[in-house]
């Protein structure tokens, strides 16, 4: 073969990977750091969307960090963010265990369990809406049989937020029963074989062997959880709209309310800016330590 075709093909092979991978970081690039990058902009200037944007400067964080009420969101967010992940992934774990083992309707209990992630979260609101209904919901029905009086749960300052952690809860916990249910179907049946001979329990079993075979697993779950809390808004706009009282406002709640409500994107985009970094910094950390915890290991 010529020499001049040879070093022509290297060349293809060379360029060859990046002509794959150009059309999807063309589209990240477009629709993903671009947008960034304008609303990180926008976050700096006074903009309406009727007039151009105009500079501002540091106008809308140093207004952010005196806002009462954009502080009342910051709260329920890491409010729903502590009453939601752990619980959720707790509670995740140990169905997960569970329907590992051998038992009868083992695939219907499955599905029962992950049907609540599958559901939009329109449907998980208006059924909500309906079981928490203060005068023909199921649930103070129920509660009026065992003698405890039912409250107006999503009206009532004292219960919404409480209230849309369960939901949230409610919706995670399939999500995270099947990602550990495919990791502890993954380990090795020897392992479990072999502590047992040693006279394990099988509760030292669990926290000797599945769980630090689950930390990958545990620490996707909880990046993912994380980022989807501190997401949150379908439910909120849905069952509460953020009241009473602001007593369920969310960050993102607050980032709608002031662009498509109030008109002040700039204001928005500072909010919405700090979502960001809160969400990068959570995740930055959440690496950090399941890197040095493998390190460790």
């Amino acid at each position: 073969m010529p020499k001049g075709r040879v070093t022509m093909n290297k060349g293809l092979n060379r360029v060859s990977p990046y002509l794959f991978v150009f059309p999807s970081m063309l589209l990240f690039v477009w629709f993903g750091l671009i947008p960034i990058a304008w609303i990180v902009y926008l976050s700096f200037t006074d903009y309406s969307m009727l007039q151009p944007p105009v500079w501002k400067g540091l106008d809308n964080y140093v207004r952010l960090l005196q806002d009462p009420l954009f502080a009342k969101a910051v709260g329920n967010t890491a409010w729903y963010w502590l009453g939601t992940v752990l619980p959720s992934m707790a509670i995740g774990l140990v169905l997960a265990v569970l329907m590992s083992m051998r038992l009868k309707l083992l695939p219907l209990f499955r599905a029962l369990i992950y049907l609540p992630g599958t559901l939009s979260s329109v449907a998980v609101a208006m059924t909500w809406l309906w079981l928490l209904d203060p005068s023909s919901g199921p649930v103070n029905r129920w509660l009026s049989f065992i003698g405890i009086t039912g409250r107006n749960w999503l009206n009532s300052p004292d219960t919404s937020l409480a209230s849309i952690i369960v939901i949230g809860i409610w919706t995670g916990i399939g999500f995270c029963m099947i990602v550990l249910l495919g990791g502890i179907q993954g380990i090795s049946v020897s392992l479990y074989e072999a502590a047992a001979l040693d006279g394990a329990s099988s509760l030292r079993q669990f926290f000797y062997i599945t769980i630090p075979l689950l930390k990958p697993m545990l620490l996707f779950l909880f990046i993912i959880a994380t980022i989807r809390s501190f997401q949150v808004f379908d439910l909120v706009y849905i069952l509460t709209g953020g009241g009473p009282a602001n007593s369920s406002t969310t960050i993102v709640s607050q980032i709608v309310n002031a662009s498509f409500q109030e008109y002040r994107m700039g204001y928005a985009s500072a909010m919405a800016v700090f979502l960001l970094l809160v969400t990068l910094a959570v995740t930055l950390l959440q690496y950090w330590l399941g890197g040095r915890n493998s390190a460790s290991d």
